[in-house]
């Protein structure tokens, strides 16, 4: 099998890699059958010669490899016609804007794994950047804060080396005793939490954070049934949400209420309620003024995110009460952090660690004849047709929906 490591082409550059040079020698060691080639790039974390140095062969030309390998889409115009490609297509929620990359996957008879269809017989995720996303996440809305409050300032996480120099930049942060709320309890939030827990923040359970005040910073880890309630008061468990969303709606104003800061790194799915609407921030008992949305669902569960913001731009506000955008320091706005390429912040540590997933998860499937279906579990596309676990984006390859 040869295998290839492809150039990231996607704008704005993105500097991560599926494999650092040193993970990628342990596959080699692992998987000396395993021939495998590293397409040159400019902007790669890892610069050409660190791969070369550990004997990997750098070139132009990966049109003999097998398996390609990336991190984001890749453009129509670089898409080899007949090959296997893993990468985040960013077309399994029907992106409008990916429409036509997944159209041309089918017409050049590629078979597609989209990184976040690897899963295990459970269906749970066995590979992704969340950790990292929730580490710089978190981050960025304390930085946000430092800012508007004008009382210590975080460098960028693109201006630090890796992630040991931000937890040495998270001691220039002072905070006075604000409620925090961190939603979800999965692999996004505990990056999030790994701040928190850096800064020494003391966690409180949901009794204590709703009724009492403290005199120093604290945050509480909410789950859906913590800000989510079915209408019909029955008290069910977590999978009843799950199946029945449309049986449910928010109870997050009872956090809203009393929280100064929200780090929002929860999984929203379909049919669930929005956390909060524009009507919600409208009301006087509504108290955050910072949202940090690590999830970032545009036109999603949380009205203050209008629009994705950017590495460059992270911050913008939000006026409830003309639902409009202002300054992210405006007296009346909520700041908002919505970035929604925060890994791209950390390359270094992000590649490794996504690296080390997907050599201990999915490597394994190329030569274990896949006998745990993780591929054929997260296989898209074969022979010009998507597959049955995908055939409901047919309708919107055909432009339907």
């Amino acid at each position: 099998m040869k295998i290839g490591i492809i150039s990231e082409r996607k704008i704005p550059a993105d500097r991560r890699v599926v494999f650092s040079p040193t993970k990628l020698k342990q596959l080699q060691q692992r998987y000396p059958e395993a021939q495998i080639k590293v397409e040159t790039s400019s902007i790669r974390v890892f610069p050409d010669k660190d791969y070369q140095k550990l004997g990997f062969e750098v070139t132009k030309d990966l049109s003999d490899c097998d398996v390609l390998l990336g991190v984001k889409e890749v453009p129509i115009s670089a898409l080899i016609p007949n090959k296997k490609y893993f990468f985040f297509s960013h077309t399994i929620k029907k992106q409008s804007y990916n429409r036509e990359l997944l159209q041309s996957i089918l017409e050049k008879n590629i078979e597609l794994f989209d990184h976040e269809t690897i899963t295990d017989s459970n269906g749970n995720r066995l590979i992704g950047f969340g950790r990292y996303a929730g580490i710089v996440g978190a981050y960025n809305g304390f930085r946000a804060f430092g800012l508007r409050e004008k009382t210590f300032q975080l460098k960028k996480v693109e201006d630090l080396q890796d992630y040991k120099s931000v937890i040495k930049e998270l001691k220039k942060v002072k905070l006075p005793n604000l409620k925090i709320v961190l939603s979800g309890n999965g692999k996004v939030a505990h990056g999030a939490r790994e701040i928190l827990e850096h800064l020494n923040l003391k966690e409180v359970n949901v009794k204590d954070y709703l009724v009492n005040d403290f005199k120093e910073a604290v945050f509480c880890q909410i789950d859906v049934l913590d800000y989510n309630k079915r209408k019909d008061g029955k008290n069910l468990d977590r999978y009843d949400f799950y199946n029945n969303p449309d049986e449910y709606e928010s109870d997050f104003m009872r956090f809203a209420k009393v929280s100064d800061v929200f780090m929002a790194g929860h999984f929203y799915g379909d049919g669930a309620p929005s956390l909060f609407t524009k009507e919600d921030a409208k009301q006087t008992e509504f108290k955050i003024n910072l949202v940090a949305d690590i999830s970032c669902d545009i036109e999603g569960p949380i009205a203050s995110t209008l629009r994705p913001s950017t590495i460059a731009e992270p911050f913008y506000g939000y006026d409830p009460q003309t639902e409009k955008e202002v300054k992210f320091n405006d007296s009346k706005a909520i700041t908002v952090m919505a970035v929604d390429n925060l890994p791209c912040e950390l390359p270094h540590d992000a590649s490794e660690g996504f690296g080390e997933m997907f050599l201990e998860k999915v490597i394994p499937a190329f030569f274990n004849e896949d006998e745990d279906g993780i591929l054929e579990r997260a296989r898209m596309t074969f022979q010009g047709k998507l597959t049955p676990r995908f055939k409901y984006l047919q309708d919107y390859i055909e432009g339907k929906e």
